[in-house]
């Protein structure tokens, strides 16, 4: 089906294939600082409060999973309040940061100023000593050459460190520093892997310290931008770090929901953010990440499971309000845990399918919570086949909202996914979707 806005034109079709990927936003002021690898389209979600004729300066619109504030950050140009929750810590400070457009340029431009006497004027030779004795994990040494990553610490220490600066000034300028490790990095480090034995020749010659003052320079050009050409109206975003499941929002006091929940797809997004929180000092290993990180998150990788916990039973109360959808999580369960004994990995899929939807059935009942009447939640989606058992992500979702009081559902189709994978023997063979399920209460 066509989407159309609401001058009766329609929306072209490629650009809709684009709305689950971060593309658009790679180009648009204060999107585009911290390229997440779960972001979608902010023309996406522009285009859904279009057609959902939400009233600017009362309407609220809603982020279970607000990741690195798409979302908000579109509801705050067009003039909407908005909420968002995350569960990283690291990612839900970095869109604190976005979405705080008041920045002191005063004391931006005084520290831009002072960076030469921060690093100072050190021999090669020292700056090696020096960095052996903090002791940098492994992985991020071998990102970087010795005098950039010397010199990024000495940043990096000092706006911690520095009192004489305002809080949000200084989250700015730690912003600003994390959006530039990738760019400097001598090592492989594309979303959303890192690769360290392969060698990144741009980097080679980069000036570390000249990136990250170009960066800063960048997003201070980015706020002015957003400030003269975002609506005037005056709105309230209301940012909570904690689970999606557990919102704390008040009951039917949001008027939309536009998010993107994590994929069936065994991608660790604790992992995503290593170089990043290794770096800045705040995890050291993988037990940190695991400890500080995947606890928290949504279960949607293997990589978040011990085979030992209990908790991986299909939950009752699905049995109860959607009996199909248990029936048939339940016997996906059983056949991957069948395979997985057939298989060289022997992946957790069987527990993951069961966490993931566990999970998604809390969320979806508090997203049913705090939407009122008459409203519509919409979720980008992508369906997945562990070990070759097709699980229709979406199609399950819009089953469970219906258990739950959802008045319907549709599913439009962005795009056919998994193509680029057909050649790999390895790769099952069932074609996947990406999609939007459309819940309305």
């Amino acid at each position: 089906m066509a989407q159309l806005r609401l001058d009766g034109s329609e929306v072209p079709d490629k650009e809709t294939s684009e709305w689950g990927t971060f593309r658009d936003s790679l180009k648009a002021p204060v999107h585009s600082w911290f390229t997440y690898p779960a972001g979608f389209s902010f023309k996406a979600v522009a285009h859904s409060i279009e057609q959902a004729g939400l009233t600017p300066g009362k309407a609220v619109v809603y982020d279970p999973f607000m990741g690195s504030g798409t979302t908000n950050l579109t509801a705050r140009a067009l003039g909407y309040h908005s909420a968002g929750v995350e569960a990283h810590p690291f990612v839900y400070d970095i869109t604190q940061t976005k979405m705080f457009w008041d920045i002191d340029r005063g004391e931006i431009d005084s520290f831009l100023v002072t960076i030469p006497k921060i690093i100072g004027k050190i021999p090669t030779e020292d700056k090696l000593v020096k960095l052996n004795a903090e002791k940098f994990p492994e992985l991020v040494t071998k990102c970087f050459l010795p005098d950039a990553l010397f010199s990024m610490g000495k940043v990096r220490d000092f706006i911690l460190a520095d009192n004489s600066m305002s809080y949000e000034s200084r989250r700015f300028l730690r912003t600003a520093l994390i959006c530039t490790l990738r760019d400097v990095s001598i090592a492989a480090t594309g979303w959303p892997y890192i690769a360290p034995n392969k060698i990144k020749i741009t980097s080679m010659s980069k000036d570390a310290i000249n990136t990250y003052r170009r960066r800063v320079l960048k997003m201070l050009d980015d706020l002015a931008a957003v400030r003269t050409t975002a609506s005037k109206t005056k709105t309230k975003h209301n940012l909570i770090l904690g689970s999606s499941a557990s919102s704390g929002l008040r009951k039917e006091s949001v008027d939309h929901i536009f998010t993107s929940p994590p994929y069936l797809n065994n991608f660790d997004y604790a992992d995503r953010t290593r170089l990043e929180m290794y770096f800045m000092g705040d995890a050291e290993n993988w037990g940190d990440i695991s400890q500080k990180i995947r606890t928290k998150l949504m279960t949607s990788a293997t990589t978040q499971i011990s085979r030992t916990d209990s908790r991986y039973d299909i939950n009752p109360e699905i049995g109860k309000t959607s009996p199909k959808v248990h029936d048939f999580l339940v016997s996906t369960k059983e056949a991957l845990g069948q395979r997985r004994h057939e298989k060289g990995g022997k992946k957790s899929y069987d527990l993951l399918v069961a966490g993931y939807f566990n999970d998604i059935y809390e969320i979806l009942k508090d997203n049913f919570r705090v939407l009122r009447p008459g409203s519509q939640a919409l979720y980008i989606l992508g369906d997945s086949a562990p070990y070759g058992v097709h699980v229709a992500t979406d199609e399950l979702i819009g089953q469970i909202g219906l258990g739950l009081g959802f008045e319907s559902y549709e599913i439009e189709v962005l795009r056919e996914r998994g193509g680029k994978w057909a050649a790999n023997p390895q790769r099952h063979s069932v074609p996947l979707r990406e999609t939007i399920v459309k819940l309305r209460k």
